[in-house]
């Protein structure tokens, strides 16, 4: 499985480490958010990598719900447990939930269709900075700290009409932020979509936090240092497959 190298088991439990973390979100989601840096100080691993590891583990349902209740920090000893009812939760060894997982309809366990949804749906995420949180951040007038940008996940749901959906990939259909205090709320609503043809919808909620109004030269700056660090990470991302 290609997520094999972004996590490990030991005795039962799931860890991943910062590097593991940093490296899923560069490669794999060209996700470049300072906050999955390993010497971050308030490092946590990306939500998308903990959703990559559930499909891989749980499989692929036709409707299902992600609900990330605690950011999670470096090589944290995880569990994941499974109720009744198909509902799923990783915890630490202390009972401390990080993400909840509620599912219905059929399930598909087959590698190469979860790898390909993954996949869209991670190279989705990867857009959200600066492709569609600029332009929302700007219209409506406010922005997160540009020194210490936070953009979290909330949650995430998907609905797929079938789990046959060869070459799919996420359209984005709606986007929406609404500020509250200090706190912006973001919705994001995608298409699942096969030979043109929707099969599907993805809808993902993101917080933003320490919102101030919104600055363009100070966003200028954020998005110059974000794609200065992604220059970077293609670089050490190349030098590596060639060593």
């Amino acid at each position: 499985m290609f997520l094999d190298r972004f996590y490990s088991i030991q005795d039962g439990c799931v860890y991943i480490t910062a590097h593991q973390a940093s490296r899923f979100a560069k490669e794999i989601a060209g996700d470049f958010n300072p906050i999955h840096d390993p010497e971050a100080r308030r490092f946590c691993v990306p939500g998308d990598l903990l959703f990559a590891v559930i499909l891989s583990r749980f499989g692929l349902s036709e409707n299902m719900t992600f609900k990330f209740r605690s950011l999670l920090g470096d090589g944290v000893p995880l569990e994941f447990q499974e109720s009744e009812d198909g509902t799923i939760e990783v915890c630490d060894q202390a009972g401390k939930v990080y993400l909840e997982v509620s599912r219905s309809g059929e399930k598909t366990l087959d590698e190469k269709a979860i790898e390909d949804f993954t996949r869209s749906y991670v190279a989705a995420s990867g857009k959200n900075f600066p492709h569609t949180l600029k332009p929302l951040m700007e219209s409506r007038g406010v922005m997160f700290n540009p020194d210490r940008p936070m953009v979290m996940y909330e949650s995430m749901s998907l609905a797929l009409d079938s789990l046959d959906i060869p070459s799919s990939e996420l359209e984005l259909h709606k986007a929406d932020l609404e500020p509250a205090g200090k706190r912006g709320n973001v919705t994001l609503e995608y298409r699942l979509m096969t030979d043109g043809k929707p099969v599907g919808d993805v809808a993902k909620r993101l917080i933003l936090g320490s919102l101030r109004p919104y600055c363009p030269d100070a966003m200028a700056g954020v998005i110059e240092e974000f794609y200065r660090l992604k220059a970077r990470g293609l670089q050490v991302g190349s030098d590596t497959s060639d060593s």
